[in-house]
């Protein structure tokens, strides 16, 4: 996140109040990892503060380098599987459920990609203009670029749930926005603000008490 330690430490600790409503709304083990987000969110910018910690000179550099690599673990190695997996669960449907299957494989087929990038070359983490900017060799390129964006917002607008929708509409804007003004800092900046959008989640499943569960009751293969 920008600034400082201190937002990142605020941000998540607000990130985990959110993550502790929204897991409480849950009435089905289908509806769990979706409603998980904003609470991973939220140790990812815990993570973050270190990062912060390390470059301000408080902690040794190893910490830097640590929870650097920690912070991108998720960013960007698991973000492009989870998301995905997390919109076909929640699919009440078969035909929702076959919907989100092209947009796993993409983001399983990511991560994979990404961690071994994240294995086999160094991550570079410094400061520059008051954001933290990450850079892989490996993983610093357009077509990752793409793949992780159909991976973490293209599920998202194929959902049946609105709330759903809504999410990857405010994802996709702020990613567009970060990549046209403060493209260097991708990553920590894009992942700050899908954080603050999670808040969405927690609306949808607050709102949605009276008509969840929905029922899952087709596999995955069957017609709708």
């Amino acid at each position: 996140m920008c600034f400082s330690a201190v937002a990142n430490f605020v941000g998540s600790g607000a990130l985990a109040a959110i993550g502790v409503v929204t897991l409480t709304k849950v009435k089905h083990r289908r509806e769990l990892l979706f409603a998980s987000l904003p609470t991973l969110f939220a140790i990812h910018q815990f993570i973050e503060g270190f990062v912060w910690l390390g470059l301000d000179g408080i902690l040794p550099p190893t910490v830097t380098h640590d929870m650097g690599a920690a912070f991108m673990l998720y960013a960007q190695g698991l973000l492009p599987f989870l998301l995905p997996l997390s919109v076909l669960l929640f699919e009440p449907d078969g035909a929702g459920r076959r919907r989100m299957v092209p947009f796993l494989v993409i983001g399983t087929g990511t991560t994979l990609y990404i961690l071994w990038a994240l294995t086999a070359f160094p991550t570079q983490v410094y400061e520059k203009a008051n954001s933290i900017v990450y850079i892989n060799r490996a993983t610093n390129n357009t077509a990752v670029a793409v793949l992780y964006i159909i991976a973490t917002c293209g599920s998202l607008f194929f959902s049946k749930v609105r709330a759903m929708v809504l999410f990857g509409i405010a994802n996709l804007a702020i990613l567009l926005t970060v990549m046209a003004f403060k493209r260097y800092a991708f990553t920590s900046l894009w992942c700050a603000y899908a954080a603050i959008a999670s808040v969405i989640i927690l609306a949808y499943f607050w709102r949605s008490s009276k008509i969840r569960p929905l029922i899952y009751v087709k596999p995955l293969w069957a017609r709708a």
